[in-house]
């Protein structure tokens, strides 16, 4: 049912869509303000140098796009081929073809930047058999995974790999002979226990995730920065930005470094079509080094280490 429903909405051309978000949007802001305080919160501490008009008009221009985000990732249903290659467009897909024919598998790394979703759409310049994964953690409500596992599948070689699931995924395409390019979200808040790695990131002292770059070393992939570009409205660009293409070469977590200071430049650019809404810096390097440590490569609370010894 909530298939059928969203399928219905997103027939609906993209001028009536448009229409829709800016009706939500202006809800969302004005009236039922929407983590407003968190929006706020991170943007002026991001921007420090900006002054308060600025600050505002980015935080409405962001609400506007978080709207258009959710219309956009709806039309995914039923938008045809067409329209969709003259919306989205890539510019270097031939290097990732390139690693293809030399035999070495590709790791995308990329943000919650832009439309994302439309990323679904990146293997119609690949080979066929070739495998576009879409690593995703599963939403809690069944009937909303189901949908966005739709929408996420949109070409035929698009697979969403729940998070879980990726190594497995990884070494049957490995033993099948498939070529793949895997798509790493990377600017997820990790957990306590997942903290193994603080970077500077937009005038924050930030955990990351680095378990992507442990799979991508292991897997000896080529790494690429997934840059996306909003041209205006509706209509999305993305660039491949090369990494390295031996992660082994590089010093330990030299990927993810690069990867944030390259997504960090994408946002400063244009910075309202960031996911401003998650509450990215909740957690502390102070409160982590008051409530963990660190013990042979293991994040262990600093209680059960003094009972242990």
């Amino acid at each position: 049912m909530v298939y059928r429903i969203f399928y219905v909405i997103s027939l609906l051309p993209f001028r009536l869509l448009y229409c829709l978000s800016d009706v939500v949007a202006f809800i969302a802001y004005y009236i039922v303000r929407y983590r407003r305080k968190i929006v706020r919160g991170n943007l002026v501490t991001s921007f420090p140098e900006k002054s308060e008009k600025e600050i505002k008009d980015i935080e409405r221009r962001f609400y506007r796009w978080f709207c258009d985000y959710f219309v956009e990732a709806v039309k995914l249903l039923s938008i045809s081929e067409d329209e969709l290659n003259r919306r989205f467009t890539i510019t270097n897909s031939d290097e990732i073809r390139e690693c293809f024919s030399q035999g070495q598998n590709v790791a995308a790394i990329l943000g919650h930047y832009c439309n994302w979703e439309w990323l679904s759409c990146v293997g119609k310049d690949l080979p066929s058999d070739s495998m576009v994964g879409l690593i995703y953690h599963p939403l809690y409500n069944k009937a909303f995974d189901d949908l966005f596992r739709r929408i996420r599948s949109h070409e035929a070689n698009a697979v969403p790999v729940p998070k879980k699931d990726i190594l497995r995924q990884l070494v049957t395409c490995r033993r099948e002979g498939r070529m793949n390019i895997f798509g790493y979200i990377s600017d997820q808040l990790p957990k306590w226990e997942n903290i193994h790695l603080w970077l500077p990131f937009l005038n924050h002292d930030t955990p990351v995730f680095t378990g992507g770059e442990l799979i991508m070393r292991k897997m000896n992939n080529a790494v690429y920065y997934a840059e996306l570009t909003r041209q205006r409205r509706g209509y999305y660009s993305l660039t491949y930005r090369l990494i390295t293409k031996n992660p082994a070469s590089l010093p330990e977590y030299e990927i993810t470094r690069r990867f944030f200071k390259m997504l960090e430049a994408t946002i400063r650019r244009e910075p309202a079509y960031y996911l401003w809404s998650h509450n990215r810096w909740k957690r502390t390097h102070e409160e982590f080094n008051r409530r963990f440590e660190v013990v042979n490569g293991k994040v262990i609370p600093r209680k059960e280490t003094a009972e242990k010894q």
